[in-house]
C-alpha cells in the first residue's frame, strides 16, 4: 500500500513539474521572436542645448516616443544617439518630440512657450553649432 501511495505522488509531482517547464517555454519562445520583429534603427543628430538639466528634458522627451529603446544627448558634442524601433516610430517625431521640449535640432526650430520656460541655464545661443546628422542605420536582432 505504501508503495502504491509513494508511486502516485511521484508521477504526480513529475506531472506538475513537466506542465511548469511547457509553460517557461512557451513565454521564452514568444520574448524571442517579439525581439527578431522589431526593426531597430539608431539615428544621431545634433540638438542645442547646454548643461545636465538640458540632458535630462531632451533624453526625457525622447523617451515618451513610443518605440525609443535607448536615447543619450552628450553634452559636449550638442548630439543625440537614439535607438529606436522603426516600426513604431521615425526620425521626424524624435525631432519634434525634442522640439516641444523646447530644444532646436537641425531639423525642427524648439517650441517658443517651451523655450521660455526653460531654467536660465537652459537657453543657449540659437546660433549654436551643433554636429550634423550621421547616417541612420538599420539594426537588426
Amino acid at each position: 500500500m505504501k508503495r502504491l501511495i509513494l508511486s502516485i505522488a511521484v508521477i504526480a509531482a513529475l506531472g506538475v513539474t513537466s506542465c511548469k517547464n511547457e509553460t517557461k517555454k512557451e513565454t521564452e519562445t514568444t520574448t524571442t521572436e517579439g525581439v527578431k520583429e522589431m526593426a531597430m534603427t539608431q539615428l544621431s543628430f545634433g540638438v542645442r542645448g547646454n548643461c545636465g538639466m538640458c540632458k535630462s528634458t531632451i533624453e526625457k522627451a525622447v523617451n515618451r516616443v513610443d518605440g525609443v529603446v535607448t536615447a543619450n544627448w552628450d553634452v559636449d558634442k550638442k548630439k543625440i544617439d537614439v535607438t529606436f524601433d522603426d516600426s513604431k516610430t521615425d526620425a521626424l517625431a524624435i525631432h519634434k518630440a525634442i522640439a516641444a521640449s523646447g530644444y532646436d535640432t537641425e531639423k525642427v526650430a524648439g517650441d517658443e512657450e517651451a523655450y521660455d520656460g526653460l531654467p536660465g541655464c537652459c537657453k543657449y545661443d540659437h546660433g549654436m553649432v551643433m554636429n550634423q546628422s550621421i547616417e541612420t542605420k538599420d539594426v537588426n536582432h
